[in-house]
């Protein structure tokens, strides 16, 4: 189970849209911090130059990292997620432990065509595993062999 190698990586356009995302949030930040240049007199750059770096980073880097990071893997009757960069968790939920599953699309993600997968299962801690980044057509294909296999256990 500690093996990365058999994990799935996510659509490559969740990339696009974790930049896109990130691009609406560091505009919101060089708005700030343009209003903070001209609030300040005498200290031009202070303020915009450290936040274009950031900025800058956020959108090189961080979906790379981000997209990276994440991997599933969907056999053996279970679903397994791997995600995070600091703090890596991988969480195996087995399908007899699944109550319903959700398919979910916000405005970006219909954007690129993705959609997130939502897993809910029996028990309180940690009862519910999203999986985002996956293209729609996949997230439904999966929902679907995850419900084909609950059916059997049950039969």
């Amino acid at each position: 189970m500690d093996d990365a190698d058999d994990l799935t990586q996510l659509d490559p356009a969740y990339k696009s849209m974790l930049r896109l995302q990130l691009a609406i949030a560091s505009l919101v930040l060089l708005v700030a911090a343009t209003i903070a240049e001209v609030a300040i007199p005498g200290w031009t750059g202070a303020v915009w130059i450290p936040a274009l770096c950031v900025a800058a980073y956020a959108l090189i880097r961080v979906p790379l990292r981000r997209y990276h990071a994440t991997g599933f893997s969907l056999a053996e009757e279970r679903l397994r997620v791997v995600r995070g960069i600091f703090f890596r968790t991988d969480t195996v939920v087995p399908f007899g432990r699944v109550q319903h599953i959700d398919v979910g699309q916000g405005p970006l993600e219909r954007v690129f065509g993705l959609s997130t997968l939502t897993v809910h299962t029996a028990g309180t801690h940690n009862a519910s595993v999203s999986l985002p980044g996956l293209r729609h057509e996949d997230a439904t294909a999966m929902r679907e062999n995850i419900r084909a296999a609950i059916r059997r256990d049950t039969r």
